[in-house]
């Protein structure tokens, strides 16, 4: 290796997260030619994840770093959403069993990365699409390396509630739901106005009210349209005629 190739290689160490990803087109804005990322392949120092993406050889890969260097190499803005947003910020309730999962919401017109390979990182990877907010409450982290986007506690909820009864359990929800006592009212409003799922907005308010939190009273309900129509969200419920939707009858029988 001459000298000028040892320095690069160096810089390029220096440059990137050992636990995270390296990507081929930001490489050569970064002057390291095609030629030279496959020298660096051949010589052992990169290996290939998928077309156009790389990382260290021999690193033990996170999932969180890997979104931080792609959201910042590429430009994506792929965040970290629903439960696994609040178990970022410190809201948990699930004692996963076996290797967890990392729900990531994409935009509608946006594939699952083919990078996303599970059997490589710390965490499985759960993409979902959804365009439920016009207006994301995004919490934008700042890594050595990269950037990380995560869901507000706010809508992370809300997601989770888009998400049931597939991925979470009603029940489940509301015990996480009576964690949720510094939700932001004035953020949940917004959101709650937005959003046109009105499954999502009928069971949030219940089970915020059933909470007794003190920002549920702090919300203007007459400017948050629930619509008109009954929903069945769950099969042999209990109707609440005031949200019109069917509760599971254990979060119904629940005291709160």
């Amino acid at each position: 290796m001459d000298i000028n190739t040892g320095s690069k290689i160096n810089q390029l160490l220096m440059d990137t997260d050992n636990n995270g990803l390296i990507f081929s087109s930001w490489l050569k804005t970064q002057g390291y030619s095609g030629q030279l990322q496959k020298q660096y392949r051949t010589s052992g120092w990169l290996t290939s994840l998928s077309q156009g993406v790389m990382y260290r050889t021999g690193s033990k890969l996170s999932a969180y770093s890997a979104l931080a260097t792609c959201n910042l190499q590429t430009g994506s803005k792929y965040r970290i959403a629903a439960h696994s947003a609040l178990e970022y910020a410190g809201f948990n309730h699930y004692v996963p069993m076996g290797k967890p999962t990392l729900s990531i919401a994409l935009c509608p017109t946006k594939k699952r990365p083919s990078w996303m390979k599970d059997e490589m990182f710390d965490f499985v990877f759960r993409p979902f699409y959804t365009e439920a907010f016009p207006t994301p409450e995004v919490i934008v982290k700042e890594q050595e390396h990269g950037l990380l986007y995560v869901s507000s506690p706010e809508q992370a909820f809300l997601e989770c509630l888009l998400l049931a009864p597939k991925y979470y359990d009603y029940m489940d929800l509301y015990y996480i739901m009576e964690q949720l006592t510094t939700l932001r009212s004035d953020v949940v409003q917004r959101l709650l106005e937005s959003t046109k799922n009105f499954s999502v907005k009928r069971m949030f308010l219940y089970m915020a009210e059933k909470a007794g939190h003190y920002w549920f009273e702090e919300l203007d309900l007459k400017k948050i349209n629930i619509g008109t129509s009954k929903i069945q969200l769950v099969p042999d419920g209990i109707y609440s005629s005031k949200y019109m939707i069917t509760i599971p009858k254990a979060l119904n029988s629940n005291e709160g």
